[in-house]
């Protein structure tokens, strides 16, 4: 089978949490399909890194090209806005050049399926879903994650509201318009797809693809650190992205507290790039390091004692939690930060919910050495088991070719 894979960036470094999940789909996928490989590249990037990180993914792909890319001004309210009917967050990736570079590629009988990333992509492929059906991978479901951001946002003023009403009638009106054309919506947990159903079209395809980790790259053995003299708490993520920083804004207002009264001496460890003003302000709280960009994770998840997860706004990608179970530091979250992972609680993760329960989890992780050895040695071995990329990647390329099948019957009938 002949795939385009269209991308909104080029997942390379793998330094995000959804660069991880659609680089590793992709190469998977390019193990069982011819893959064409287009993304777009921000033009702030430089030539020299779009060359470099060009040649990384020539490696298994036939085809690779990038298209320079400029986001279009974000429209005033009136009359841009209201009188267009992309949802804001769409229109913001909208460009002339890309369309006719994706109508170039196009062509009917060229591509067998078209595979994209995330919703604000659906417009430049739309045109030629009558002879090409597309398949789209999202790494959040857009309005599900709106009203999730919403819900931890202070009461908003007048305007402020009548933009939310704006953004969420016409996400949930182009959700449904993508859910009646998509030949299958990919998504990362059961969450996403009873959202989905619930909320958008009870008749949408969706499969739930839930995200793997690179098991050579992520092993206990690779990073030998020893544990951490003091007791050691480490979040990991992205530091400029909303539900990263709403878990730590929870955390430092409703938990922290709370936890170092219960152990006097825990460190806390933010480990991620880009860390937004708020969140470099934590360092100034007693134990706590920030660290920015890191060249390499796996030690600071090594010298760990636990990984925390306290985060309040769903969906996404949850690959902090399956890259700790691989590498062995033990995981407390709450259940909304591990939906879709079918982990256990007690057996190869603490859940909590509330800022007293997540605070009492943590400590008695860190002070329970046999039930941190326990949740470390069940959470390796869950991770080898089901969250392998080449097997997670071989499943879905498998899905494409009954898609594929069922629509060339569907179309000879």
């Amino acid at each position: 089978m002949k795939l385009l894979v269209f991308y909104p960036y080029a997942p390379w470094p793998l330094d995000r949490g959804t660069y991880q999940r659609t680089f590793h789909l992709l190469k998977a996928l390019a193990l069982h399909h011819e893959v064409d490989f287009v993304a777009l590249i921000e033009k702030t990037e430089g030539t020299e890194v779009t060359d470099a990180t060009k040649a990384i993914f020539e490696e298994f792909c036939n085809e690779v090209e990038f298209i320079p890319f400029e986001h279009p001004p974000w429209q005033k309210l009136f009359p841009q806005r209201i009188l267009n009917p992309l949802p804001g967050n769409v229109h913001h990736w909208q460009q002339p050049h890309i369309s006719e570079a994706i109508n170039r590629r196009l062509t009917p009988g060229r591509y067998d399926l078209v595979h994209i990333v995330d919703l604000v992509l659906v417009p430049y492929v739309l045109p030629h879903v009558h002879h090409t059906p597309y398949v789209v991978d999202r790494s959040r479901v857009d309005l599900q994650f709106q009203l999730m951001v919403q819900a931890t946002q202070k009461k908003p003023g007048l305007r402020d509201r009548i933009l939310r009403w704006e953004n969420n009638f016409k996400l949930r009106l182009y959700e449904r318009k993508m859910a009646s054309t998509t030949a299958l919506e990919v998504v990362c947990g059961p969450d996403d797809k009873v959202f989905i159903h619930e909320k958008i079209s009870p008749n949408a395809p969706v499969m739930v693809v839930a995200n793997g980790v690179d098991l050579d790259y992520f092993r206990a053995d690779a990073a030998p650190d020893a544990r951490a003299d003091l007791p050691t708490v480490i979040f990991c993520g992205a530091m400029d992205y909303r539900p990263n920083t709403d878990a730590l804004l929870w955390f430092f207002e409703s938990i922290h507290d709370q936890l170092l009264k219960l152990i006097p001496g825990v460190r806390i460890l933010v480990v991620g790039k880009n860390p937004i003003d708020e969140v470099k302000a934590y360092a100034s709280r007693p134990g706590v390091t920030v660290t920015g960009s890191v060249p390499d994770v796996r030690p600071y998840y090594r010298q760990a004692w636990v990984q925390m997860v306290p985060l309040r706004i769903g969906g996404g990608t949850r690959l902090k939690i399956v890259e700790s179970l691989a590498i062995g530091t033990p995981v407390v979250s709450t259940t909304i930060g591990a939906q879709g992972l079918d982990l256990v609680h007690n057996e190869n993760i603490l859940l909590a919910d509330e800022a007293d329960s997540f605070a009492a989890a943590i400590a008695r992780a860190l002070t329970d050495p046999a039930l941190r050895q326990s949740i470390e040695e069940n959470g390796m071995r869950t991770a080898q088991d089901h969250f392998g990329w080449p097997a997670i990647g071989a499943r879905l390329a498998g899905h494409y070719d009954s898609l594929i099948s069922h629509s060339s019957t569907h179309r000879n009938s």
